[in-house]
């Protein structure tokens, strides 16, 4: 059976006690260390008597200094060490400092002990673990945050152009009822087909309904 050495470093003392006693319930887990800061981890580390640690559930807003800015020092103590973020912070900016420092998993707090547990067995065997929410804003980020187009992305005039397609109307009738030209017509469906990216009347009609 896989033994593996867990450390805390959490000051909120309700969530590091929950903490310790799901690790303490978890057969495959023991627990290494439980701390309140950094600093604190940092001295059960250079204590000479200390066993060692396989896994480190590290939070970010801690007293002191900050989980991110600890990483390096807990990694320069212990090198073949894995952190994961335990952290109520979800913005991209924290994410990836927090992974090219060298951490492995970035969990949201809102997760529940069962799945932090899972997490933690599987950043032991190899793997990396993120919250569902968390892993969404890296795809979106790494994407460029491209959203699908949709009707707000259209002018007002674009917008009359497809209701009256919507309503049914062909390219005469809505240039009549806009005092525009059939061309002028033409010209704003070929835009807005772009803008929509879709390649059709249907395509355009249907995200109107």
């Amino acid at each position: 059976m896989e033994d593996i050495r867990v450390g805390l470093v959490e000051d909120n003392m309700t969530i590091r006690t929950s903490l310790k006693q799901c690790v303490e319930m978890t057969p495959a887990c023991s627990l290494a260390f439980a701390a309140g800061s950094v600093e604190s981890a940092l001295d059960v580390l250079s204590d000479f008597e200390f066993a060692g640690v396989d896994i480190i559930l590290l939070d970010i807003g801690l007293p002191g200094m900050s989980g991110l800015e600890g990483i390096p020092h807990i990694r320069h103590k212990l090198p073949d060490v894995d952190i994961i973020m335990l952290t109520t912070y979800d913005d991209t900016e924290r994410i990836f400092e927090a992974l090219t420092k060298g951490a492995r998993s970035y969990i949201s707090k809102k997760t529940s002990l069962k799945v932090i547990m899972d997490a933690v067995t599987t950043v032991y065997r190899g793997g990396s673990y993120m919250s569902p929410s968390i892993a969404r804003k890296l795809v979106d980020h790494l994407s460029g945050g491209k959203k699908k187009p949709n009707l707000k992305s259209l002018s007002d005039r674009q917008m009359d152009i497809v209701r009256g397609l919507a309503n049914g109307l062909s390219y005469k009738m809505i240039a009549s009822q806009l005092n525009i030209s059939i061309d002028t017509v033409r010209s704003h469906i070929k835009k807005i087909y772009k803008i929509l990216e879709v390649n059709s009347k249907i395509e355009v009609v249907n995200m109107f309904k």
